[in-house]
């Protein structure tokens, strides 16, 4: 058989492979994959670097298929060029427990870089692999000894370009010149509404060379050898590229080829057979894979893999030439912390007055900067109020690749995406600060990074109704109980200073969960820990700060972050009174559950049924601790303009306030 027909064979094995799991399942998007096979096939034979037997291996190139809907396309692929997936796979396409799942999942299929699906959150993470792919090299790469020299491909589709965090990632590819990023924007002019003159008629050409992007057009993706040749040039321009690809959705299919009835929905029998008849393919057996192009593509595969042996033997040669650099390499990509870090960490004298929170985080940072070289990020536009500055270091720049610190831009929603990607690069502990109230504007990526299980770090400060004079629109209410609410999702609101370098070492080590670190614009008192529990107990989620009284508590007072200070006051006041009260600093919900049950009862008790939880934010989910004889001390509105002790008290947030609701619930009194 020649070149010529083995090319065409093999690209209808993707087009048919990918139709026929779509029709099995009677679920899923045949049109892309039908139509992206053409660019799927030049990438894997002809450029993408990959070791289907160590698909994790540093250097590889990433692929990202952004449009995630297009699944069986990736599926196919990594099937075909020997990744672990069998044929058995494909027919379980959308099936219960298979490694073929809707779209595709990081840890679940394995040569998947990120989970995708939600629109532009690929083209986000792909930004994120390519700053890290930079800051990587600035650190490891010497002379003749490339350790990271890869790319970052992916595909894009209309709907990509339409939502808004594309438009963030992209802006900020082109300023930072992200020469590694290779996109394919599959022009195909369909949405599931219709055509895309319908609501998308910009011209994308003139937006991408406004970012700042190197701008191709393949005019017809059947041509194997230009989009071959576009992908050289992307290489050998030193800004991000964009290569758009005229496609035709559904290709083949007799009445919905370039129809919005090939996006989404099978086929089906007869629009399948007559597929198969135009372009020449067996009606059966579904799932034809010939064995000549079976083995075209495993060929193929042992020659991108070459580039794994080789990157093997530059490393050995990095071991014995530079045996510390090629050490703290292994270290940071397995993600370890260094010793001595923790035999470190500041302790802040009791001080009534105290100081923010977001205080002793900054200079958390700028202590872990120094010692911990895979900690990398910055803010959205907000590290002087986020404390996310990193002072005495240039930002990462286009021009300077070596600095840790990163200026996102007003780009929450890009910051998080782009932390995902640089999390699934492998290499680096990305962090990004804003304002919790802005936790709505990236709560979409900030999901993805629990589903993806990145151990990413989110520093929220200016966390509560404390904000202000600032009013309402910047007061933070929902959104510790809505980020709670994300499985596999740790929240951490320290209570003090001391508090928060350990909030911070629990970030760190935890490299499969997401944590946000909830901080304090306005001082917080520092705890006398001679009188209280040391404050590494936050790493329980939960403990006992303090049993003030003569006897045994008869009730359970607990907090969270700034509202500890005033728990502690309240219950000092109650124990003059007479009673017996245990106060329990309640930082991290997610920390407490994950404790054995014996420690979560030592803590709260079941005898103890009287509880009253202090958190300015919804009372919403703090039922699960306080039971059904408790009360929330909460807010169930929006907040005020106004200073903050004067918003914090006019909303009930005093000591005078807490021992009046503590003492009704001893005396069986009010709700």
């Amino acid at each position: 058989m020649n070149q010529t027909n083995l090319t065409t064979r093999a690209i209808n094995t993707i087009r048919f492979l990918s139709a026929d799991a779509v029709q099995e399942a009677n679920s899923g998007h045949p049109g892309t994959p039908m139509a992206l096979a053409p660019l799927a096939y030049v990438l894997w034979t002809r450029h993408l670097r990959y070791d289907p037997t160590e698909p994790d291996w540093p250097d590889r190139d990433r692929f990202i298929l952004s449009a995630g809907h297009a699944s069986m396309l990736l599926y196919a692929m990594l099937y075909l060029t020997g990744y672990d997936l069998s044929l058995q796979d494909m027919k379980d396409f959308r099936q219960l427990n298979s490694s073929t799942p809707g779209h595709p999942e990081k840890h679940l299929t394995p040569g998947v870089e990120v989970t995708t699906g939600p629109l532009g959150q690929g083209f986000a993470n792909g930004v994120g692999m390519a700053i890290a792919a930079e800051y990587l090299a600035s650190i490891f790469n010497q002379d003749e000894l490339p350790i990271m020299d890869h790319w970052i491909y992916a595909i894009c589709s209309d709907g990509d370009l339409m939502e808004g965090i594309s438009s963030e990632a992209a802006s900020l590819a082109g300023h930072l010149r992200l020469g590694r990023l290779i996109y394919f924007y599959d022009d195909n002019r369909i949405t599931i509404d219709g055509g895309t003159d319908l609501t998308f008629s910009e011209d994308t050409v003139k937006r991408f060379e406004s970012y700042h992007w190197h701008v191709q057009q393949v005019a017809d993706i059947k041509d194997v050898e230009v989009l071959d040749q576009a992908i050289e040039r992307a290489k050998n321009d030193d800004r991000p590229s964009l290569i758009m690809v005229r496609s035709h959705i559904g290709y083949g299919m007799p009445t919905r080829q370039d129809t919005p009835a090939a996006h989404g929905n099978p086929p089906g029998e007869k629009e399948l057979s007559g597929a198969k008849k135009n372009l020449g393919w067996p009606e059966s057996p579904r799932f034809h894979v010939p064995a000549e192009v079976r083995d075209h593509f495993l060929e193929a595969a042992d020659q991108r893999r070459k580039a794994h042996a080789e990157w093997k033997e530059s490393f050995s040669r990095l071991e014995r030439a530079y045996p510390s650099l090629a050490s703290q390499f292994k270290t940071m990509f397995a993600g370890e912390i260094p010793e001595g870090i923790k035999e470190s960490l500041p302790e802040y004298e009791s001080d009534p007055v105290g100081q923010a929170t977001r205080d002793a985080s900054g200079r958390m940072i700028r202590m872990l900067v120094g010692k911990l070289p895979h900690l990398m990020g910055g803010s959205a536009d907000l590290s002087g109020s986020t404390r996310t500055l990193i002072e005495d270091q240039s930002p990462f720049s286009a021009d300077h690749r070596s600095s840790p610190f990163i200026h996102f831009g007003v780009r929450e929603h890009a910051m998080a995406g782009i932390m995902n990607g640089m999390a699934a690069h492998g290499g680096l502990i990305p962090f990004g600060g804003t304002y919790l109230v802005f936790s709505d504007y990236l709560r979409p990526s900030a999901r993805l990074a629990a589903l993806m299980r990145l151990g990413v770090i989110y520093v929220f400060t200016h966390d509560s109704i404390c904000l202000g004079e600032d009013g309402p629109t910047h007061q933070p209410v929902e959104h510790v109980a809505s980020l709670r609410a994300i499985p596999g999702f740790r929240v951490i609101r320290p209570a003090d200073a001391n508090e928060v370098p350990h909030a911070w070492m629990e970030a760190l080590e935890e490299r499969e969960n997401p944590t946000a670190i909830v901080l304090a614009r306005q001082p917080l008192p520092i705890l006398d820990r001679d009188r209280f529990a040391p404050a590494e107990n936050l790493r329980k989620g939960a403990y006992v700060l303090a049993d003030l009284g003569d006897a045994d508590p008869d009730m359970i007072i607990m907090a969270s972050g700034s509202e500890v200070g005033l728990m502690v006051g309240a219950g000092e006041e109650l124990a003059r009174q007479g009673h017996a009260v245990r106060l329990v600093s309640f930082p991290s919900w997610e920390l407490f559950e994950s404790q054995p049950e014996s420690y979560r009862f030592h803590v709260l008790p079941p005898q103890i049924t009287a509880r009253l939880a202090i958190e300015a934010g919804v009372p919403q989910g703090w039922r699960q601790w306080v039971g059904d004889q408790g009360r929330v001390l909460g807010i169930d509105h929006f907040g005020e303009s106004a200073s903050y002790p004067e918003v914090y008290r006019h909303l009930g947030f005093s000591t005078e306030r807490v021992v009046q609701i503590a003492t009704e619930i001893m005396t069986g009194q009010g709700e």
